[in-house]
């Protein structure tokens, strides 16, 4: 037995100190998370939280219990192309989100607490990263817990944007993965499963953000070892392009289905719609910062949200700057990102799919907080700290000059929150040198949790959020007791006054967004970032569901070629419509073949009209109109309708679907071209002579077959990079990891007392 060499006891100490201040990190996180919510019990649920990830979460859980996986819901017009949505269907961990969600009766309760889980893998994420760089674990620990409560992600990405949320906690996990990977301290495997995680949260920010960041990483790995990285990143580039081809199948869709969605464009246009300048970043330390750029309201922002940490800024003072250019190269890769992220904040405005460069936040804030915990891990000291601390506070001061210019109302507030990031700093600064590195670290991680608290409780009431109420069952209970049946309503979200939105109120008889999904109501009305454009034409149908009046005179039009109402051609059941915007409906006749009907204890907000026939929804599948053609349907699913057609002179079946891309036709098995009417229903022209024939419509996402083989291919690839990286490990071709030239940091460097 080999004996025990004077290294390994060192090993496992440093070993037992990288568990433990990991560990320190995830409790860091969920304490933060606990001011947070004592200062807002609905903070983490809130916006597209509340109005579309939550229902989603419900209607594909309950799909998936019931043995469906629905990526098309011909019904569901609005939303109903499931492909096109932010769904996550290639995406475990969603899925496992997707299935638990029925079970759990209150959904801001769930919404918190699958966040909580995300917020801490981000948190550990940037802890491996700053150790990736040879950053000190202590420092590494205040980066992780200071991320999640950076100004934008807590606002924005943990309130709202929920898969902003994971995809960007999976990338930064692929980027401290992927520099373990070029350095040859671990495999492709992890970095494969990164990757693919942030791309298939079917959110398009991450995968450009991993895109930067290996970029970035493939600079400063070749400024840093020139010759000996190429080989190693060529190895990581063959990793990324797998997960790419992997993930291919997730955007594919909706990249084939861009010219008829509201995001059919390519254009790349400038505007100053969430576009952040850089001078707002200098705000990045002080509490209170309110930045100045254009958003939904107005100039002077209500929420803190270029705001990264209280010490990121001032603690620049106390790093050992002639060390730290020494080995200015480590940190080129770090230091890129960040600068890349800067330079898009500021715009442009709009690429393609990518809008609001301020979403770009988060990531500034990530690669500030990895370089100056690299910097602090590596090269900070308490040296000379009288001086120190005073060119500390003067970037204080200057930090409180560029809040105020942004924000001059507030200008008490700016000196007090000044005052409290000086103490607290200059009490950390203490700690340092009375009790040692771990003291002064810990006060600056606890300091954090009020400030959270005092962010969140100031921006009370919230601008972002609904109310929409969170126990199902509450709301299911208040809700109309319809028939089953396709339903849609008729009404405006801006026309609710603050009085409406509770279950008392408005909520008790209308839906917006994906609240029906909660409900577990089948409503044609959704929340799509993506919808049908020539559909949202005809009906004027926005995001959130809401219509414009014109949408009651249109559902009851003609279609001029088939002569049929559209709520006819949609197989429409039922016609809510809110009261504020139509407050005379009632009292005027009904259309033809509808009645109105009576809906006890909801008077107030809604008209409700229903067909005289009753539902037509499942009467002949999604046969919508025969004309010279009998029709009849033989059976029907979500992705398909197969139809026995006879026509003597020719014709045409229009059928009650969305003309999505990706629908093939098929007469008794050849395939025949297919129309649209009005560019929006999908229709047949019957040959001339058909007596019984099987007509078949089907749809599959478009580009599926490419998007399967595109994964194997992904699959395929990172099997024979396992293959390589364990046949060089046996070969001991990377038995000796990568090593910084800079060694860690010494405690009397860091702990010094002058």
């Amino acid at each position: 037995m080999a004996e025990p060499t004077d290294s390994e006891p060192q090993e496992r100490s440093a070993k037992r100190e990288v568990y433990r201040w990991g560990f320190v990190t995830a409790i860091g996180v969920t304490l933060g998370y606990i001011a947070v919510i004592l200062a807002n019990a609905r903070h983490f649920y809130t916006d597209d939280t509340e109005s579309q990830y939550s229902g989603l979460w419900v209607f594909f859980g309950r799909a998936f219990r019931d043995g469906e996986f629905p990526l098309l819901r011909p019904d569901q017009w609005m939303s109903g192309n499931y492909t096109n949505e932010e769904a996550g269907f290639f995406n475990p961990p969603q899925l496992l989100i997707d299935l638990i969600a029925p079970s759990v009766p209150n959904l801001a309760v769930y919404a918190t607490i699958v966040k909580l889980i995300f917020a801490i893998i981000a948190g550990l994420g940037v802890y491996r990263v700053c150790l990736a760089y040879s950053a000190r674990p202590e420092w590494a620990a205040a980066a992780g817990v200071a991320f999640p409560f950076t100004g934008f992600f807590l606002f924005f990405d943990s309130a709202s944007w929920f898969t902003a949320m994971t995809g960007t906690a999976w990338m930064i996990h692929a980027w401290a993965s992927s520099v373990r990977y070029a350095r040859g301290q671990s495999g492709p495997i992890p970095v494969f499963v990164y990757l693919y995680l942030a791309i298939s949260v079917q959110y398009v920010f991450p995968a450009v953000e991993a895109v930067l960041m290996l970029i970035a990483l493939g600079v400063g790995e070749l400024v840093y070892r020139r010759k000996a990285a190429l080989a190693p990143l060529t190895k990581l580039a063959a990793v990324a392009v797998c997960a790419g081809l992997a993930g291919l199948i997730t955007f594919l869709p909706s990249m084939l289905s861009a010219k008829v969605s509201w995001r059919g464009t390519s254009q790349i246009n400038n505007d100053q719609f969430l576009t952040v300048p850089w001078s707002e970043s200098l705000n990045a330390s002080l509490p209170s910062t309110l930045p100045a750029f254009n958003s939904w309201w107005g100039y002077v922002q209500p929420l803190p949200m270029v705001y990264i940490a209280w010490f990121l800024i001032p603690v620049l003072a106390f790093v050992d700057w002639a060390k730290a250019r020494q080995h200015w190269k480590e940190l080129v890769s770090i230091a890129l990102f960040a600068m890349m992220a800067l330079m898009w904040t500021a715009g442009p405005g709009t690429v393609g799919p990518l809008r609001w460069p301020a979403r770009v936040l988060p990531m500034l804030a990530l690669g500030l907080l990895v370089l100056v915990c690299v910097l602090l891990g590596r090269f900070g000291t308490v040296r000379d700290w009288r001086n120190r601390g005073i060119a500390a506070g003067v970037l204080i001061v200057l930090l409180f000059v560029r809040t105020f210019s942004a924000d001059p109302h507030n200008v008490l507030w700016h000196v007090l929150s000044a005052i409290v990031v000086a103490a607290i700093g200059a009490g950390a600064v203490w700690l340092v040198r009375a009790r040692g590195l771990w003291a002064g670290v810990a006060l600056t991680i606890v300091a954090m949790f009020p400030i959270a608290y005092f962010q969140v409780w100031r921006a009370q009431p919230t601008p972002m959020s609904w109310n929409l109420p969170a126990n199902r069952e509450e709301a299911k209970d208040a809700f109309p007791k319809f028939n089953t049946g396709t339903t849609i309503q008729l009404g405006d979200r801006g026309l609710l006054q603050p009085g409406d939105k509770s279950l008392n109120g408005a909520y008790g008889s209308l839906v917006w967004g994906n609240y029906a999904k909660d409900l577990e109501k089948n409503y044609v009305n959704g929340y799509t970032p993506n919808g049908h454009f020539y559909f949202g034409e005809m009906l004027c149908m926005r995001w959130d569901g809401s219509t414009c009046p014109e949408a009651y005179r249109n559902l009851f039009l003609p279609e001029p070629t088939t002569g049929r109402p559209l709520a006819d051609l949609m197989l429409i059941d039922r016609v809510v419509l809110q009261r504020a915007m139509f407050p005379d409906a009632g009292n005027q006749p009904a259309p033809d073949g509808w009645h109105f009907v009576d809906v006890p204890g909801h008077e107030k907000y809604i008209w409700a009209l229903e067909r005289d026939g009753g539902l037509i929804s499942a009467a002949n599948g999604r046969i919508a109109d025969a004309s010279n053609v009998s029709a009849k349907s033989l059976s029907e699913s979500d992705m398909s309708s197969r139809v026995q057609v006879s026509s003597a002179t020719g014709g045409r079946v229009v059928f009650a679907r969305l003309g999505w891309p990706g629908y093939r036709v098929t007469l008794n098995g050849k395939s025949i071209p297919f129309k649209t009417v009005a560019k929006v229903f999908v229709a047949v022209d019957i040959p001339a002579g058909t007596n019984n024939a099987e007509l078949e419509v089907t749809w599959r996402p478009p580009g599926w077959k490419i998007g399967a083989a595109s994964a194997g291919a992904g699959l395929v690839g990172l099997g024979i990079l396992e293959w390589l990286y364990l046949r060089g490990r046996r070969r001991g071709e990377d038995a000796d990891p990568f090593e910084p030239t800079t060694p860690q940091p010494d405690r009397e460097l860091v702990d010094s007392v002058s």
